[in-house]
């Protein structure tokens, strides 16, 4: 079981940088959608991903014989580009109609929600976390916190 003291602080740290790159990029991402529309800057930002992890690997020099294994993974994890078109979508049409935090928010409450239940029920492989009831009231924390944010 994970617990504060367990915690490892260095990949809190971490988390926490993706969780404000998220917002920076959502934001990023609805002002060039407004610019040049949703469906061209979802084009977009995919295409200078590719570009930018395709660096990586090269310069990195960790090649691509990982690919090779691809067929091992269940057909399910393949659906994650289409969630990541799901994300970018949501953001960009949402964002500029509440505005970045209201939009944050929502997004940040249905994350924990999700995680919470992946955590509990083993989702797809893995490591179930045991129900806490301070998860659900966190849970509900987040919820009236997001219904004061939507005020």
């Amino acid at each position: 079981e994970v617990t504060l003291l367990k915690l490892d602080w260095a990949y809190l740290l971490i988390a926490m940088v993706a969780g404000a790159a998220m917002a920076v990029q959502g934001t990023m991402n609805s002002v060039l959608g407004k610019v040049i529309g949703l469906w061209e800057s979802t084009l977009v930002v995919h295409v200078i991903g590719l570009i930018t992890v395709t660096g990586i690997i090269l310069a990195g020099g960790i090649g691509f014989a990982g690919l090779a294994k691809a067929g091992e993974a269940p057909w399910y994890v393949y659906l994650g580009g289409l969630l990541n078109v799901i994300i970018i979508f949501g953001v960009v049409k949402s964002m500029p109609k509440i505005g970045v935090g209201n939009a944050t928010t929502g997004i940040i409450f249905a994350q924990i929600l999700t995680a919470v239940m992946i955590d509990r029920f083993g989702i797809m492989g893995v490591e179930k976390v045991p129900f806490r009831w301070i998860d659900l009231l966190g849970v509900a924390l987040l919820a009236v916190g997001t219904r004061i944010m939507l005020k």
